[in-house]
């Protein structure tokens, strides 16, 4: 049976189709087709006029969430598909020709063409908890950024209003200080709570708010040097309630992503520091991690790879790459502050980088380079995480 390359340029409102016979490697059909349901019956219809799903490879590029109601439907058709990074796409095209034009039509027979080229990984089954848990932790990510700028913003007001609060409380907004500020707000309220008050504050802080930290409040309040002003009252009580919606909706959030991750279950989870949130985004960034054939091509994926310049007789590494998701690099890292003060393998680890004299973040860079070599031999083994067997 003749095989087909099948490309596809993926826009908002339609989809640019191209397909090559491997036969002559010649173009066999180029059409466009709408976004919606008899756009992909024409395309099924057109595929399954070729060949059977098997002889019929199929890549379109990496497009956020334009692809994902196509890429359902090629699955439930039982046909396979590979997302391709756009960025291969684009060097393959210099790679082809000097000319600057840029059609759908072009791209889409371009990426038919590079199909041709390498070895086909199609996307794994299955993969909308993936794509699911995508979308809900870069979600997460952006409330908590939000949640952040308001806590910013509150502190603002209390710098007017009671500078004194926030450094009594250690600069964090605890679920006392918050209590307080909902509940009183400005200093002079503060000022005047009774025992009544200093009862409901030890019961929200399980009785770590001691009568001692209850009078010295007061009596910040009572001298504060901040201003006393009905406006900063309006503007606390409006940030105050963004916040706490915020925090209700991150709430949510996380127990969907808990819910899903738990679903899937990756092996990693069982290595000590990362906990379901961690396991979510690693699970949500990689995918399917039997789609890459080395921990090198993953560390490559997730941009903690060291650049590397050659020329003539002079070779060197450069700074880390960080191309690939942020969002990855900083949870495989900030994963790896656990695990050297918690197992000993990657805490030696650590210990000797440091020895070679590399500053903090370059070293744990590296036990995170170590953290993604166990990563892809736990899920390649389908092995939870011993500490004995690691080296």
């Amino acid at each position: 049976m003749t095989m087909y390359f099948v490309g596809i340029d993926i826009s908002k409102y339609k989809h640019d189709c191209c397909i090559i016979s491997a036969a002559n490697q010649k173009v066999v059909s180029k059409f466009t087709f709408k976004n919606d349901k008899s756009g992909f019956e024409q395309l099924n219809l057109i595929l399954n006029s070729l060949s059977t799903p098997e002889d019929i490879k199929i890549g379109f590029e990496s497009t956020a969430h334009y692809a994902l109601n196509l890429e359902l439907f090629l699955e439930n058709a039982n046909h396979s598909f590979m997302e391709i990074n756009p960025v291969l796409i684009k060097d393959f095209k210099k790679s082809q020709t000097l000319r600057r034009t840029k059609t759908d039509s072009i791209d889409c027979e371009l990426i038919a063409r590079w199909l041709m080229t390498v070895e086909y990984k199609p996307h794994s089954k299955g993969f909308y908890h993936a794509y699911s848990l995508k979308s809900l932790t870069r979600l997460r990510d952006r409330l908590v950024r939000q949640r952040s700028f308001y806590l910013v913003k509150i502190t603002n007001v209390l710098d007017h209003t009671f500078p004194e609060f926030k450094p009594f409380f250690h600069e964090r907004l605890s679920k006392t200080a918050l209590y307080l500020l909902e509940n009183y707000g400005s200093a002079e309220k503060i000022a005047r709570m009774n025992s009544a008050s200093y009862e409901k504050l030890r019961s929200i802080s399980r009785g770590k708010f001691s009568p001692q930290q209850f009078i010295r409040l007061k009596e910040l309040a009572a001298n504060t040097v901040g201003v006393n002003n009905s406006i900063f009252d309006v503007e606390l009580n409006s940030l105050l309630t963004l916040y706490k919606s915020l925090v209700d909706e991150i709430k949510t959030l996380e127990s969907e992503i808990n819910r899903l991750v738990d679903e899937v279950h990756p092996h990693y989870m069982s290595i000590p520091g990362i906990g379901p949130i961690s396991a979510a985004i690693i699970y949500a960034e990689y995918g399917d991690i039997s789609n890459f054939s080395s921990p090198n091509q993953m560390l490559a994926f997730a941009g903690i790879e060291p650049s590397v310049h050659e020329s003539g007789t002079e070779a060197y590494n450069g700074k880390m790459v960080k191309h690939g998701s942020s969002q990855l690099r900083y949870v495989l890292i900030n994963c790896c502050l656990p695990l050297i003060r918690f197992d000993v393998t990657f805490a030696t680890y650590y210990a000797r980088k440091r020895s070679e004299n590399k500053p903090h973040r370059v070293a744990i860079t590296h036990v995170a380079k170590k953290l993604v070599r166990v990563i892809y031999a736990l899920e390649s083994q389908d092995i939870d995480f011993d500490p004995k067997k690691l080296r």
